[in-house]
């Protein structure tokens, strides 16, 4: 009888540690990233260019998803997922980063840890081979959210973080789209000193350029990353929203995952990261109905063009854009990779 008893007992034992093996596998995992929005046309890409943007956002996602799958937490996922991008000259992010209105390049990053809002950010970085990377020993390695400049390469030298020359950042197309957004500044300042009529001379595209991930892991924990070279012809300084938290990137374990791409003065105006979660949260709208609200909402209404990834708790993803095009990519263990570019 005792001997049955303990047979029992090993019975139960076994069959509850199974029991917990089969929901930690079937935990939700996910992971969404995104390239930039803005006017992204299929009849401005040769086969060949569409097949290459294609091929590096699904290699982004599925090194990020790997992560996942194996057990690796969101931060981790995100990280590998957007050093991939930077690392690519077709992204306005690292490598192929937009140059300043004087030829030079600075870079902006961001990234949060939804389990307790820990987040880090760095500006106006010009020697940063990643900056996601240096973001993140902000996060995990200093006591403050945000490091611009000088001060923040510093730092990333303090931590060991790769360094490189500015020309690392050189791209021959985006120094040729320097030479036209300088050209029409030109044919305006003959005109007018007014700084902001002279910004809004240039078309969109040039004010717009991001790279981003979002991911939920196995333990239920979100994060979210964003980079970005900002704005071509930028001047003084000028910071957009990927580096600031509530603005172009945002996470919470009790709501959601954001990472945005856009006009990045109207993303910082209308708080759109913040603002997704927050409708989630309090208002328990899916990631689905508080993303289309606030991006084709009053931001919309006043001129704000752009795109955000999310991701839920639950692993749910949502990429809506008001833009012809956002280049994004998906995965999750209950869905396959998508990839996409246009509309």
């Amino acid at each position: 009888m005792r001997k049955l008893t303990m047979l029992s007992s090993a019975f139960v034992m076994l069959t509850t540690l199974q029991v917990s093996a089969t929901e930690i596998n079937k935990s939700p995992i996910a992971i969404a990233i995104h390239g930039g929005a803005g006017t992204i046309e299929k009849s401005r890409f040769t086969p060949e260019q569409e097949k290459a943007y294609r091929a590096k956002l699904k290699e982004a996602v599925e090194a990020g998803y790997q992560a996942l799958d194996k057990g690796g937490d969101s931060l981790d996922a995100i990280a590998i997922a957007i050093n991939i991008l930077e690392d690519s000259p077709f992204f306005n992010a690292g490598k192929g980063a937009v140059y300043t209105y004087e030829g030079h390049h600075e870079l902006d990053a961001s990234i949060m840890d939804g389990r307790d809002r820990q987040a880090g950010a760095v500006s106006g970085v010009k020697h940063v081979k990643n900056p996601i990377n240096l973001a993140r020993e902000v996060m995990e390695n200093s006591v403050h959210v945000m490091l611009s400049g000088e001060g923040a390469e510093k730092f990333a030298k303090q931590q060991g973080l790769e360094l490189v020359k500015s020309e690392y950042f050189n791209t021959p197309h985006r120094y040729e789209a320097l030479l036209r957004a300088k050209e029409k500044l030109k044919q305006k300042e003959s005109g007018t000193k007014d700084y902001q009529a002279l910004h809004q001379a240039l078309p969109v595209r040039y004010k717009m350029g991001t790279v981003g991930a979002v991911a939920l892991d196995k333990h239920g924990n979100l994060a979210a990353g964003t980079s970005t070279g900002g704005m071509t012809a930028k001047r003084y300084g000028r910071v957009g929203d990927s580096p600031i938290i509530g603005a172009g990137t945002f996470a919470d374990n009790s709501s959601c995952a954001v990472s945005a791409t856009g006009h990045g003065e109207y993303f910082i105006r209308y708080n759109v990261a913040a603002d997704i979660c927050a409708r989630v949260a309090y208002q328990n709208k899916s990631i689905n109905q508080a993303g289309k609200e606030v991006i084709f909402g009053p931001m919309y209404k006043a001129g704000g063009t752009g795109g955000v990834i999310i991701v839920d708790s639950k692993g749910n993803i949502s990429m809506p854009f008001n833009t012809k095009g956002m280049y994004r990519a998906s995965k999750s263990n209950s869905t396959q990779t998508y990839v996409e570019i246009f509309k």
